[in-house]
């Protein structure tokens, strides 16, 4: 599945090979503990075990909407692109390392707007961004005497990748495309060598 230019710093490697051969899809969810499992293990060994081979890792994002909260992380990692696309991946994992504080259970007496602002303090606090006030105007809902329901300024990128995601029938988290081919063998609890194995009869 190609990957629009705006969003290239969904890219977590290959960007420096001219023609690669393969793309590893992941459609991961910032509040589903399976996809933070995942995200480390590719993070610590797998990306590592793909820097000699040809394939591009991208990654995709598949809201789970039954988390309230799962929306607000993922408009803030688009906000994250927008202001700072080096910091999308940093963002990314400061967002797994840190999803407890952002569970239902954690969640559910604040608001949407306290939320982004807890977002846009962890954005702050490992470096992904340098201006808090410009990532919350693209997060803040601006407030109108007539409400016409028109979302943030990441409302359509947010909309974009939603698209993408159900044009390939993607319904769980974590789940794996390679070369266009949803593979649900791919399991967040596989080892290295188990990833390893995967990856030969591939590649």
């Amino acid at each position: 599945m190609a990957l629009a230019p705006a969003y290239a710093a969904h890219r977590l490697t290959g960007a420096a090979l001219a023609t690669p051969s393969h793309t590893l899809e992941l459609f991961l969810d910032y509040t589903c503990p399976f996809s933070a499992k995942l995200w480390r293990t590719l993070q610590t060994q797998v990306l590592p075990l793909l820097a000699s081979k040809n394939v591009t890792v991208v990654f995709r994002h598949q809201v789970q909407p039954w988390h309230p909260a799962s929306t607000l992380l993922h408009e803030a990692s688009l906000a994250v692109e927008r202001l700072n696309p080096q910091g999308f991946a940093a963002f990314t994992g400061a967002l797994f390392d840190n999803q407890r504080d952002y569970f239902d259970e954690a969640t559910v007496n604040l608001t949407r707007t306290e939320i982004y602002r807890k977002l846009a303090d962890l954005a702050i606090g490992i470096n992904a961004v340098d201006d808090r006030v410009a990532m919350l105007q693209l997060l803040d809902i601006q407030a109108s005497e007539t409400p016409e329901n028109k979302g943030n300024a990441v409302t359509g990128d947010l909309k974009y990748h939603i698209k993408l995601a159900r044009a390939q029938g993607i319904h769980v988290s974590p789940t794996v495309v390679f070369d266009g081919i949803r593979d649900d063998s791919v399991s967040s609890s596989w080892s290295l060598n188990q990833w390893g194995t995967w990856l030969e009869q591939k590649i």
